[in-house]
C-alpha cells in the first residue's frame, strides 16, 4: 500500500482556524464524547479516555507533562488542571499553538503552561525533562511512528510515564485502514524504541463514542467549513468502523 502524502503544517493551521469560528462542531464533540464545553479540542477521545489517560500518567505533584501534538492543547490543559502538573505543549501548526497558548492562559494558572511549536520527530525540548508524556490520536503522523516514539524516550526523565492513544488495524492486510494507521503496532515499537512495562489494551468502548460522534455530526445541517470538514471525516470514519480498533497504550521510560 502506499503511504501516500502527509498532510502538513498548512493544512493544519486551516483545519485549526476554521475550528475557531465553528461552535457547532465543538458542541457536537462536547455533547457526544461527555467532555466539557471550554475544552475545546479538536480530538475524538472521550471523557472516559481523559480519565484514564490522567490515571496512567502518574504524575508526581508539581511534575511536567508534555503533550506532543497538542492541537489546540485541551487535553492536556485538563489533565494539568487535574493533576497540577507543569504542561508544555507541543504542535506543528502555527494556529494550533497560539490558540493553545489561548486556551491554557484562561483555563490554568499564569506561568503553568507554555506551548510551542515542534513536531513529533524534533521536539525541541531538552533530553530526560519530562515526568509524563502524553500523546493523543497522534503518533501515526510519525514517519515513521518509531521515530516518534524513540523522541519520546529522549524527552522522559527515568521513571517518566507515557500515554499514547491511538488506532491500529484490526486485520493489518486490510486496504481500507490508511497507511498511516497500517504502520502503527505499538506493543512492537514501544520496546524498541528504549520503554519498559509496556501495555497496550484494546478501548471498545471508546471506539463507540467516537462512532456516535461521527453519526451526530453527520446529521447537523450547516455549511461552515469545520463542520463539513468533520461530516467527510466521519463518512471515512464509518466507512472502516469493524476495520480498526482503538488503543491507549502505556509505558516507563528506565
Amino acid at each position: 500500500m502506499s503511504r501516500g502524502p502527509m498532510p502538513d503544517a498548512g493544512y493544519f493551521d486551516k483545519w485549526h482556524a476554521d475550528m475557531a469560528t465553528s461552535p457547532v462542531r465543538d458542541a457536537v464533540i462536547a455533547r457526544t464524547l461527555e467532555l466539557p464545553a471550554e475544552l475545546r479540542d479538536a480530538g475524538t477521545l472521550n471523557r472516559q479516555g481523559v480519565d484514564e489517560l490522567t490515571g496512567e500518567l502518574r504524575l508526581p505533584p508539581d511534575g511536567l507533562l508534555l503533550d506532543i501534538a497538542c492541537g489546540r492543547g485541551g487535553y492536556g490543559i485538563e489533565v494539568a488542571r487535574r493533576t497540577g502538573a507543569r504542561l508544555i505543549g507541543v504542535d506543528f501548526s502555527a494556529v494550533a499553538v497560539q490558540q493553545a497558548r489561548s486556551n491554557g492562559a484562561h483555563r490554568l494558572p499564569a506561568g503553568r503552561s507554555d506551548f510551542r511549536v515542534g513536531t513529533l520527530l524534533a521536539t525541541g525540548l531538552p533530553s530526560g525533562s519530562a515526568d509524563a508524556l502524553m500523546c493523543v490520536d497522534a503518533v501515526q503522523f510519525g514517519d515513521p511512528p518509531l521515530a516518534a516514539l524513540r523522541e519520546f524516550r529522549r524527552l522522559l526523565a527515568p521513571g517518566g510515564r507515557l500515554a499514547v492513544t491511538c488506532w491500529e488495524a484490526t486485520d493489518p492486510a486490510d486496504d481500507r485502514v490508511p497507511a498511516r494507521i497500517q504502520a502503527v503496532n505499538l506493543l512492537r515499537d514501544l520496546p524498541e524504541a528504549g520503554f519498559t512495562d509496556v501495555r497496550v489494551h484494546d478501548r471498545p468502548q471508546w471506539r463507540r463514542a467516537e462512532l456516535a460522534m461521527w453519526e451526530a455530526a453527520l446529521a447537523e445541517t450547516g455549511t461552515d467549513p469545520a463542520l463539513l470538514s468533520l461530516q467527510a471525516e466521519g463518512r471515512r470514519s464509518l466507512d472502516t468502523a469493524n476495520a480498526m480498533r482503538r488503543v491507549l497504550a502505556t509505558a516507563t521510560a528506565p
